[in-house]
């Protein structure tokens, strides 16, 4: 939808349509973004998590990582690089969108899944003992 007739819409009172997809990966990569819509921040985060859980399960299944260790790092990882993105380059107020844990756990376990399967994937095809 055209910058103008976007315009239009909220000069007539109508609701302003959702942010296209471009608008919303401006602002992700925008330090200090103004959200105004509360699920499109969430969405960000849930969808940045989604693609380090696939960047980190490939890695972690390259290099011979194993066991406890391996999961471990990935839940460091994946929380500190959140948790960076939100206080120090969006500094967002974490009490609009219910809290640090909140936003910490947008996304978590699905980046966790997709994780798991590349690891193991990956892995296995790579260093398993024939």
């Amino acid at each position: 939808m055209s910058n103008a007739v976007r315009k239009r819409n909220q000069e007539k009172g109508g609701d302003p349509p959702p942010p296209t997809f471009s608008e919303t990966l401006s602002r992700a990569f925008t330090s200090e973004a103004k959200w105004t819509d509360k699920d499109e921040f969430l969405d960000v985060i849930y969808w940045m998590r989604q693609i380090l859980g696939v960047i980190l399960g490939i890695v972690w299944g390259l290099l011979p990582m194993k066991g406890i260790l391996g999961l471990a790092i990935f839940f460091a990882v994946n929380v500190i690089i959140t948790y960076v993105y939100f206080t120090s380059y969006q500094k967002v107020d974490e009490e609009e969108y219910g809290g640090v844990t909140e936003i910490l756990k947008e996304g978590l376990m699905t980046s966790f899944s997709s994780f798991l399967v590349l690891w193991i994937l990956f892995y296995s095809s790579l260093h398993a003992e024939t």
